[in-house]
């Protein structure tokens, strides 16, 4: 079994991975300017802020249970991770 936090900071490195994908997507977009560039950049910037919402939830609601801090912080990162896989399969979406 591997230490909880080594499994944690595995995770996370994926999460990155992924998330450099994304931010590689978004950036592309973005380049192209117009309409679809505006309305991705506002997203983002609101996506950002609901996801706060929701690690901020997780976290107290795993305090209020009493859970351990790798348990919280796995659920976290498990809130990140959704986000950020749903955004790449969003952009990179063949768009006619």
């Amino acid at each position: 079994m591997w230490n909880p936090w080594f499994a944690l900071s595995m995770r996370n490195a994926c999460l990155v991975w992924e998330a450099q994908g994304v931010i590689a997507l978004r950036l592309m977009r973005l380049g192209l300017g117009g309409a679809k560039a505006q309305s991705e950049a506002t997203r983002m910037v609101s996506e950002k802020f609901a996801a706060l919402g929701e690690a901020q939830a997780v976290i107290a609601a795993g305090a209020i249970r009493g859970q351990s801090g790798h348990r919280v912080a796995n659920k976290v990162v498990s809130v990140y991770r959704k986000r950020v896989r749903g955004n790449r399969r969003r952009l990179a979406k063949k768009r006619s």
